[in-house]
């Protein structure tokens, strides 16, 4: 898939429906011309006569005269603007009907209609901003915590370009003291860059990039929510316990064992922490074979799981062996928790003889009722205890992007070869070569060496207007 014609005058609604007022954005060469020819100023002025960053208000005009609305128009012009084009702004009534007529309009007189993503795009393209900038706009729109968002703002602001950009003068200095070492290779004894030093300074920018591998469990817990799975036997309650968590009726809820076959995932925010809450199967001997599938499915999520709730119905008949060996196995190095389902039904004496045989083990043990929501709080206070993310400033580096976390994984590794190759006291140009290509690797995630199909890929996935 090729690039957009970047040549074209775009449009598109830039905010979302139900509101009272709706913005529809102009950017390319004839944005002020063609925003002109279905617009009419109260004090009769061209808006191509208007200076930058005014808002004009009057009319937007059929061609037969007819008033459409009341709108404000801001202007911006190149290369000043969001995209670094000429563009324009049209504040309107938020009504569906007024943005699609108004979006016809602009169709009609030039405008075509925007890609997903195409104006954060143009901006990129126009220098704007880098690509990890970029990708940071799509992440703030998308912020539901506070951690989310100071983690969008920083990249947004270039926090972590800028870091980038000094490994990559580091590096690309080291380049070009051996690699003007082999401009006098007929001087063999000729030496620029001392083996030493390029060595240590190999070594630091190894730590830093290694360090912010590292950071992206954390960051992709931040963005994507911590993963939670809940598992257990059949008919224990998972599917009304991730209701109750979630407020809302996600999963299906039945008397009948099996019901659940599928996994189910959802995120929620508690405490100002974004939760991923994985609904498996229940866990049990069963013949059916789609049944087993899910059950398969169930163990795959306890890997991938950072918390595990394991959730037990107190007023069945327990059988621990078996499910014990399964999850235990399967649960070292996770939090996990186990839950004492429908405890409003239970004796207390009942309560006393479950928690003296599952606190041998050594596991955080909390009875709940999932129908009623007892003790849910606490559940809540527990999963953010466990979570452990730390508090996070706008200052903090930390890789939240799956993209930047595979070019940084694989500048490691070319940075881990060029420190061997000074150890084995290899020539010059293997060094360099293994030294161009970490900076390749790190020059990718700004877009300086990204190809027209990564664009499209990353550009896809933002939303028309943006």
């Amino acid at each position: 898939m090729h690039l957009m014609n970047h040549q074209d005058t775009i449009c598109a609604v830039a905010t979302a429906p139900g509101g009272a007022i709706g913005i529809i954005r102009t950017s390319g060469p004839a944005a002020i011309e063609i925003t002109d020819r279905i617009f009419c100023a109260s004090n009769k002025n061209k808006l191509t006569e208007q200076k930058a960053y005014r808002q004009v208000f009057g009319h937007i005009v059929h061609a037969s005269g007819e008033v459409l609305d009341e709108v404000l128009v801001s202007i911006f012009r190149a290369p000043n603007s969001y995209t670094g084009e000429n563009s324009t702004e049209i504040s309107c009534h938020g009504s569906p009907y007024i943005l699609q007529q108004v979006v016809q309009l602009l169709l009609q007189n030039g405008c075509r209609t925007a890609a997903p993503g195409e104006f954060t795009q143009r901006a990129f393209l126009n220098g704007k901003m880098d690509l990890s900038q970029a990708e940071a706009v799509a992440d703030l729109i998308a912020s539901s915590s506070a951690a989310t968002h100071r983690l969008a703002m920083n990249q947004m602001k270039g926090g972590f370009s800028k870091e980038l950009g000094a490994l990559r003068d580091q590096l690309l200095h080291l380049t070009s003291l051996l690699e003007l070492e082999l401009d006098f290779s007929d001087h063999e004894d000729l030496e620029f860059a001392d083996r030493t030093e390029l060595q240590t300074l190999a070594e630091k920018i190894e730590t830093t990039i290694q360090t912010l591998c590292n950071s992206f469990s954390l960051g992709n817990a931040i963005k994507n929510g911590v993963p939670v799975a809940i598992i257990g036997e059949t008919n224990t309650g998972k599917s009304t316990l991730l209701n109750t968590l979630l407020k809302e009726d996600k999963a299906i809820v039945s008397d009948i064992h099996g019901t659940t076959r599928d996994v189910i995932e959802d995120t929620i925010n508690i405490g100002g922490t974004l939760f991923r809450f994985i609904d498996t199967a229940g866990i049990r001997q069963t013949t059916d074979t789609i049944e087993n599938i899910g059950i398969e499915k169930t163990f795959q999520k306890i890997k991938q799981a950072d918390i595990i709730l394991w959730l037990i119905d107190a007023t069945q008949k327990y059988n621990p062996e078996k499910l014990e060996a399964d999850i235990l196995s399967r649960s070292q190095g996770k939090h996990l928790i186990l839950l004492i389902n429908k405890c409003d039904l239970i004796s207390e004496t009942q309560q006393e003889s479950l928690t003296r045989h599952f606190s041998k083990l050594g596991h955080p043990l909390h009875f709940i009722s999932a129908k009623t929501a007892q003790h849910i709080r606490e559940l809540e206070a527990l999963l953010v205890e466990s979570a452990a993310i730390p508090a996070i400033s706008q200052n903090d580096l930390i890789v939240t992007n799956a993209r930047h976390y595979e070019a940084l994984s694989k500048a490691h590794e070319a940075v881990k070869r060029v420190i061997n190759d000074l150890k084995l006291g290899l020539s010059g140009d293997f060094i360099s070569q293994d030294l161009r290509e970490c900076i390749h690797h790190l020059s990718d995630i700004v877009g300086e060496v990204s190809t027209d199909s990564v664009l499209q890929n990353i550009f896809k996935h933002f939303c028309i207007g943006k």
